[in-house]
């Protein structure tokens, strides 16, 4: 993103507006800050600006800067993953509908930034690299996380990327309940050595009880979970025996 410094009056509204803290005050006008601004779009979007001097520059849309933008700004649709937002997968956490988690499994999915926080994709691979020597390598397929690594054998990213900042970045796989402690474990680990936030999710189904099989290893970790934060239900939507039996 940029703004026109030929009609720019210096009002500073658009500053409220921008998630990455990337655009100052030089001068009499406001500028962006091209390596701070994530290109969400944002300030654009919002119409923040009462005489529209931002706009939308060519090179937004060049590889790799481009990357930003998929990953940062919700309304965008990433290529080759399924055509689906830019962040996640569609649906990852709807299990009843997906089926993606089986009995004895459980999802992880790890949201490297935020709004306001960002991050840098050299920290994201810190984290995949990590998963990987680890042994935790089941990525989800259609995350476009994985459209960044040059190698899903070893989570290595590749090298032009690696710079680029974004709003955040969500790294999905599935896990056998049985190593779950030692997974996160090993995230408390990483999370020390990159410059941004973590935020994990844990995709899990209750029993018949309304009881979580992995509550006590939760409960020895050292994190303090928020229960219940997203339960998703495919209401309206048929299941995948309903879809099956339609095929």
């Amino acid at each position: 993103m940029r703004i026109n410094p030929k009609i720019c009056i210096g009002c500073n509204i658009c500053h409220y507006y921008c998630p990455a803290q990337a655009i100052e005050k030089k001068g009499k006008i406001s500028v962006i800050n091209e390596d701070l601004c994530f290109e969400c779009g944002t300030c654009l979007r919002t119409g923040a600006c009462p005489i529209k001097a931002i706009y939308e520059n060519e090179e937004i849309h060049q590889y790799p800067r481009i990357v930003r933008k998929y990953f940062s700004d919700p309304a965008q649709k990433y290529p080759g993953s399924r055509d689906i937002g830019g962040r996640g997968t569609d649906e990852v956490k709807t299990n009843d509908v997906t089926g993606r988690y089986k009995k004895g499994q459980v999802g992880i999915g790890l949201e490297i930034g935020r709004p306001t926080v960002g991050a840098r994709l050299h920290d994201l691979e810190k984290i995949t690299m990590g998963l990987v020597q680890a042994g935790f390598d089941h990525f989800e397929p259609d995350n476009p996380v994985v459209t960044l690594m040059e190698n899903t054998k070893t989570g290595k990213l590749k090298n032009e990327v690696l710079k680029e900042r974004i709003l955040s970045a969500i790294i999905e796989m599935t896990i056998p309940e049985e190593e779950l402690e030692r997974c996160l474990k090993l995230i408390l680990a990483l999370s020390k050595k990159i410059n941004t936030v973590i935020t994990i999710d844990l995709i899990t189904c209750y029993d018949s009880n309304f009881d979580l099989s992995v509550q006590n290893i939760i409960d020895r970790s050292k994190f303090k979970p928020l229960y219940g934060a997203k339960v998703n239900l495919g209401f309206g939507r048929c299941t995948n025996k309903e879809q099956e039996a339609s095929q």
